[in-house]
């Protein structure tokens, strides 16, 4: 049975590159803004993190947290971002415990809520998050889901 390790990337800083390089990977953003929230998080300068699932030392699956993620609620903030479970590692809980890590990360600094925009309907809905209302994305023709969890 494959091993699963949940940390930040303030108890893993050396995994920044790779990380930023996967996430540019996943999502086509490119990675000198993933460094430089990043380095915002591991200099301090920001609590909004960046936490990753490992399986052998590999990143299987990641997210953020940023203070908007491209819509225009600007007062709807911090932010999910960039969450990403790659194919093989799907079906697993991987996406739901690191979300549960994200939320209880953000409400021990004193964040809440949280927020995060999303296409999927029912699947964040079973780590305690609920649909608040419907944001436009930058450059983005539809409109996209936000929700929130307290």
């Amino acid at each position: 049975m494959e091993e699963y390790r949940y940390i930040t990337l303030m108890e893993k800083p050396e995994l920044k590159e790779e990380a930023a390089y996967w996430f540019q990977s996943k999502w086509g953003i490119p990675k000198e803004a993933y460094l430089e929230c990043m380095n915002a998080y591991l200099d301090n300068e920001t609590d909004y993190g960046w936490y990753f699932c490992l399986c052998d030392e590999k990143i299987v699956a990641g997210m953020g947290v940023i203070e908007n993620d491209f819509h225009d609620r600007k007062d709807l903030a911090p932010n999910v971002c960039a969450v990403y479970t790659e194919e093989d590692y799907r079906c697993k809980g991987i996406a739901g415990n690191l979300l549960n890590m994200v939320v209880e990360d953000m409400r021990y600094k004193g964040i809440s809520p949280i927020y995060l925009v999303t296409d999927h309907i029912g699947f964040y809905e079973r780590y305690g998050w609920e649909f608040l209302c419907m944001v436009q994305g930058d450059d983005e023709p539809e409109m996209t889901r936000m929700y929130i969890h307290h």
